[in-house]
Parts: structure tokens; C-alpha cells; sequence
């Protein structure tokens, strides 16, 4: 893959299609959307916001909601989905990628949805744009701890090619190679919008 492909990572937005014709905008989180950050912790469903922070907490801790919107582009990548169909174009997804330290080619994924999306290809269009901006700034490798019951997630990562690593108690560590995710995804005939996503980053 590496040897064909050539990337170009000064997009800040994507718009896009979810196969049911909704309008979507795909851009990088930045600071000014803590309080869209904490808005959508809010409208999780108790069962979807254990899943993704391991807590049923309806709000997170400022730290917290500020660390997801402190996204600086290289040691935080993080990009959200907005839906434009809707008053107010209100954020409907968001994913992020830590990496471990400056200069290491490997980071901590996490992925949230609004459960009114779910099942729309949302997630997957979202780590699209993600995983091809990760490996613009030098990630190859990805770690991702989910909850063992989450069979969703499970289900989800497994299909982009990740593999079991370390167990601890409740929750299961994956590793992910990028460059397969993305050529997996390429490979997904649906949702139809991926291959838009791959045109915009690897357009001159």
C-alpha cells in the first residue's frame, strides 16, 4: 500500500454522504468544541457512554472534555462528524488517536457515535479520515481497549484487521496495523462514502 499511495494532510474538512442520503461533514476537532464535546457525552445513551469511557457517568470531568478537545495534529489527532441535515449541524461522532509519546509511530484509539447514527456507517467513514490523517504524521500502529461484552466494537475493529492482545479483567486490548485498516476499509463496498474520503486525502 505504502508504495502507491501518496497522502496530502492539509484537509481541516471532508463532506460526504451516509448511504441513507444524510449530508455529513467530516473536520478536525479543535479547541473551541469543548462544549460540543460535552453536549454529545450528554445525548449518549447511559449504555453507549459506559461502553466508550467505562463510566455511566452523564457528564466526564473538565480535564477530561478538555484533554478530547486539546487536539494539536501530531501527538492528538482527533476528528468529528457533524450532520448537516440537521438544525444547528449538531456533532454527531468523534474519534481520537493519543500517541504514546512525540516521536512514536503508535497511539490509543477511541471512537464514539450518537446512538441515533449507529448502524449508518458513520464509524467507519470517520476512521477513514482518522487512520489516513494518522498515517500522513507517522502512525503505523494502533492500540484500542474496549470492553469484552462490547460486541459491537468487537465486531467493528475485528473487520478492519485487529488482532486480540493483552486481557485485564473487564477489558480487552487490540492492536491495529493502519495501513491494513485502511486498505480494509477500501475494500468495504459500503458505506459508499470511503472512497471519497481516500480521493480528498490523496488528491495533489
Amino acid at each position: 500500500m505504502s508504495g502507491s499511495w501518496s497522502f496530502q494532510n492539509q484537509l481541516e474538512s471532508v463532506d460526504a454522504r451516509l448511504d441513507n442520503g444524510v449530508r455529513i461533514c467530516l473536520r478536525r476537532v479543535r479547541h473551541s468544541d469543548m462544549e460540543e464535546l460535552e453536549r454529545g457525552i450528554r445525548q449518549m445513551s447511559d449504555q453507549s457512554r459506559y461502553l466508550r469511557f467505562f463510566s455511566g457517568s452523564k457528564s466526564m470531568s473538565p480535564t477530561v472534555v478538555e484533554r478530547l478537545a486539546n487536539a494539536d495534529g501530531i501527538n492528538h489527532l482527533a476528528w468529528g462528524v457533524i450532520d448537516r441535515d440537521e438544525k444547528g449541524n449538531p456533532a454527531i461522532a468523534a474519534a481520537h488517536v493519543f500517541r504514546d509519546e512525540s516521536s512514536s509511530d503508535t497511539g490509543e484509539f477511541a471512537i464514539a457515535v450518537l446512538d441515533p447514527y449507529h448502524g449508518l456507517g458513520v464509524a467507519r467513514i470517520l476512521m477513514t479520515a482518522l487512520f489516513l490523517d494518522c498515517y500522513c504524521e507517522g502512525l503505523r500502529y494502533l492500540r484500542i481497549d474496549i470492553l469484552r461484552d462490547n460486541k459491537k466494537a468487537y465486531r467493528l475493529i475485528r473487520s478492519i484487521g485487529a488482532t486480540p492482545g493483552a486481557m485485564e479483567g473487564s477489558v480487552a486490548q487490540y492492536d491495529l496495523v493502519i495501513e491494513d485498516a485502511i486498505s480494509a476499509l477500501l475494500k468495504m463496498e459500503i458505506p459508499t462514502a470511503i472512497p471519497n474520503i481516500f480521493a480528498a486525502f490523496s488528491a495533489n
